[in-house]
């Protein structure tokens, strides 16, 4: 397989680690450097940006600084996989906030285009993976709520802008997992990470 560009987002809102999330991102990233892929990542939670708050920020004001870097590093990448815990049926607010900052008019949609799914895709050519862990078993989110934020976010968000394919991994029962599970959804990220996908 020919190496390729992975950017891993970490979109748990917590600074001080240590949460699956975390672990499930290493062992992607462990997997995929074995394999000779290159790897970056960016942890949301250790930077400092604002929210939008008006329609003039979102077209008119450039990106924050510090959020300079993680649009260089979209743009360079030829692979995304993003981490998060869903938090009220969601990606965590900051997660949200940094997807709202990055994909600005510019940028991820060309100045001036009307939101439309024919308008050009700026970063088409890259493909996707979301990884959400979350309380209740992944089947129930799937099935019963039809996985309705994993699935905005594939469709009105990331595929708006050109990412494709987009593939998902739910990890459901978290918090009454035991260290066999654990285990063996680290497993599967390292062989994830190996294969690029």
């Amino acid at each position: 397989m020919t190496p390729r560009r992975i950017l891993l987002l970490q979109g748990h809102p917590d600074p001080a680690g240590n949460h699956l999330c975390h672990a499930l991102a290493a062992a992607y990233a462990e997997g995929a450097r074995g394999a000779g892929h290159g790897v970056q990542a960016i942890d949301v939670a250790a930077l400092d940006f604002p929210l939008l708050r008006s329609a003039r920020e979102w077209n008119e004001q450039p990106v924050p600084p510090a959020l300079a870097p993680a649009q260089q590093a979209l743009f360079d990448c030829q692979h995304l996989v993003m981490f998060f815990p869903l938090w009220m049926g969601d990606m965590p607010a900051l997660l949200k906030g940094f997807i709202e900052q990055v994909a600005r008019p510019g940028f991820a949609i060309a100045k001036g285009t009307r939101a439309s799914p024919f308008a050009p895709k700026a970063l088409a050519g890259r493909s996707a993976r979301v990884v959400v862990t979350m309380g209740m078993p992944a089947a129930v989110y799937r099935w019963i709520y039809r996985a309705h934020s994993v699935k905005l976010l594939e469709r009105n968000i990331l595929g708006f802008i050109g990412f494709a394919p987009i593939d998902e991994t739910l990890i459901g029962g978290v918090e009454n997992a035991d260290a066999k599970a654990r285990d063996k959804w680290l497993a599967t990220m390292r062989d994830l990470g190996g294969r690029a996908a």
